[in-house]
């Protein structure tokens, strides 16, 4: 038996939990033709961005989340270094193509300092193909720019990997073209002076989430464009969880203190602060989609759980608690500047 209701043109009848669909919230994303479900599947779980996790229990978290409503995936070749693309081409062509929509990236790539970015149209081609072969499709429906902040210039990404991604649009291997980054100002900027590639999607993550919704400030000229507002890491990639973020974080000694004690003062009091967090996003009908990612099935059903399960009272008054607490009192509530100064350090051996 069927959904009763709109269903998005990736239900299939038959492959589908029925009433996991029904319970599943889409929405539209910018201009594109697709409706996709308010939480995405973030790939970087799938490389082991927050801890070890098997090719299987990768590959029964995403048959999973598609099963049950969620129809947009995205990943990148930096993701565990081309293992998150590798182990979705193990569970891909078990799924029907029709039932999900994907996005992958293109310009960051290994860990050696001198290999990890390369925004250049040659390895761009080269790297689109690599991608859909591990996945073993023909074609993802957004391909990004990944981080484009860490580009030797703004010149290079409109002159070079832009046009780059649009010859490849046109080739039928991408169907849409993104751009991703953490400075917003900068996204905005390349939307400003791309005039000869047009821009589908903006991707950023950890600024719309508890302690910080900085993104809110771009979006009615992100809305004016077009553009579909994916947003990422409403965990702030760790820092919302009991086990904290991992060694590689970024943020600074203020953020992690005040998620700390934010997250310590939920657990006191019962409450699940990544619901908070995740349900936050969700409530905001600006944002498209809020991709998370899910290290266990644990974690998974209760993401799903949450797009149904409006916060109580309770939850409502702790959210507002922590925000005015710990949050509001940040004098600086991002790392803008930090990751990409320590990049182009190390690049210069200093």
């Amino acid at each position: 038996m069927s959904p009763k209701r709109w269903l998005p043109a990736t239900y299939i009848e038959g492959f589908h939990d029925d009433d996991a669909v029904d319970q599943m919230e889409y929405r539209r994303l910018g201009k594109t033709d697709m409706d996709v479900s308010v939480i995405g599947f973030g790939g970087a779980a799938l490389g082991g961005f927050f801890g070890r996790i098997s090719d299987e229990a990768g590959i029964q978290l995403v048959e999973y989340a598609i099963k049950h409503g969620i129809n947009f995936i995205d990943t990148a070749p930096w993701y565990g270094h081309g293992k998150s693309e590798a182990v979705l081409g193990k569970v891909l062509p078990k799924l029907p193509r029709e039932s999900y929509y994907i996005a992958t990236k293109v310009g960051r790539y290994e860990p050696e300092i001198d290999k990890m970015f390369d925004f250049s149209a040659k390895k761009i081609f080269a790297s689109v193909d690599n991608s859909l072969r591990k996945m073993k499709i023909d074609y993802v429906d957004i391909l990004q720019v990944h981080d484009l902040e860490f580009a030797p210039s703004i010149d290079q990404i409109l002159n070079e990997t832009l046009p780059a991604l649009k010859k490849i649009k046109e080739s039928g291997k991408a169907r849409y073209i993104g751009i991703t980054g953490y400075p917003l100002k900068l996204l905005k900027k390349v939307t400003e002076n791309s005039e000869e590639t047009s821009i589908d999607t903006i991707l950023s993550y950890c600024r719309y989430c508890l302690f910080d919704t900085s993104l809110n400030k771009y979006m009615d000229y992100f809305e004016s464009r077009g553009y579909g507002v994916i947003n990422g890491a409403p965990i702030g990639m760790g820092l919302l969880s009991e086990n904290g973020p991992p060694k590689w974080h970024p943020a600074t000694s203020e953020i992690r203190s005040a998620c700390q004690q934010a997250v310590k003062y939920c657990s006191e009091i019962g409450i699940d602060i990544c619901k908070l967090a995740v349900r936050s996003c969700i409530d905001c009908d600006r944002l498209a989609t809020t991709v998370i990612s899910s290290t266990s099935m644990n974690d998974l059903k209760n993401n799903i759980a949450t797009v149904h399960d409006p916060l109580t009272r309770e939850e409502l008054n702790a959210m507002k608690y922590i925000k005015e607490k710990f949050f509001q009192p940040l004098e600086c509530s991002n790392w803008e500047g930090i990751e990409v100064a320590k990049y182009r350090r190390n690049l210069s051996g200093h």
